[in-house]
């Protein structure tokens, strides 16, 4: 069954603290004040997490038809596109959380 923008948006909020504004007219995704994902860029198709490069690189490999960097500086520094309707809900679960967990504990 493929990940809908519901779906992304009910994982996103099921971390603690975590939290949902907007940003440049989409959904976005905080902890502790920190963008952590974003739904909706590009577009309705698509979903953002913030990544390491290491950890992009290793999401890329494991569903490269779901995973793809950011353009520009962004995705070098591993915001990563994620195409809903490609990706496995655990996989999406633990990249979201991988997301959560870095933006949680910074200061």
């Amino acid at each position: 069954m493929p990940v809908t923008p519901q779906t992304f948006r009910q994982i996103a909020l099921s971390f603690a603290d975590a939290e949902e504004r907007d940003h440049q007219h989409h959904p976005d995704f905080r902890v502790k004040g920190k963008v952590f994902a974003t739904l909706g860029y590009p577009d309705t198709e698509w979903g953002m997490v913030k990544l390491t490069p290491d950890e992009q690189y290793a999401y890329m490999k494991i569903e490269p038809e779901a995973f793809q960097p950011a353009a520009g500086a962004w995705g070098k520094g591993g915001s990563t596109l994620i195409k809903l309707a490609k990706v496995k809900k655990a996989t999406l679960r633990d990249a979201l959380e991988s997301a959560w967990s870095a933006m949680s504990k910074r200061k």
